[in-house]
């Protein structure tokens, strides 16, 4: 059973920007199949927006139509969550809160982040719940 993470969308940016490197290598994973990225209304809006940003994504070596085709893509082997109960985990970016409450309505087995330091300062604890890099996180999992 592959492992159901949230993917914040600092990788995805990532990702975008180069086409290599362990950002890029979560999203393949994704597509493989290897990892179930799980994605709520909050999370969706911050990929969406991101990707229509011309500043953020001038140095990107990808179209417009490739980033949008590259976040279909990925979108498509996402599985939707409704996020129902918000548990405000009060995190130093208030901005960062959405992603705690997805992987805990959704049963996340991580969230992959280039942010974890910020991520594990939560006043609420989920101690089942993971915050791994993305080089942390493709350790810990196989690839097909």
């Amino acid at each position: 059973m592959p492992a159901r993470i949230v993917v914040d969308t600092n990788v995805i940016t990532a990702a975008m920007l180069s086409p290599a490197g362990s950002n890029r290598d979560v999203l393949r994973a994704c597509l493989k199949g290897a990892a179930l990225p799980l994605v709520g209304e909050a999370l969706f809006q911050e990929y969406e927006d991101l990707i229509h940003r011309p500043a953020l994504m001038a140095a990107s070596p990808l179209t417009p139509k490739e980033r949008e085709t590259l976040l279909d893509a990925f979108l498509s082997v996402c599985e939707w969550v409704r996020v129902y109960y918000l548990w405000r985990p009060n995190l130093p970016d208030e901005a960062d809160n959405h992603l705690i409450e997805l992987a805990v309505a959704a049963g996340a087995d991580a969230i992959v982040s280039s942010n974890v330091r910020d991520l594990r300062r939560s006043e609420l604890s989920f101690p089942k719940l993971q915050i791994l890099t993305p080089s942390q996180f493709l350790k810990s999992i196989r690839i097909p």
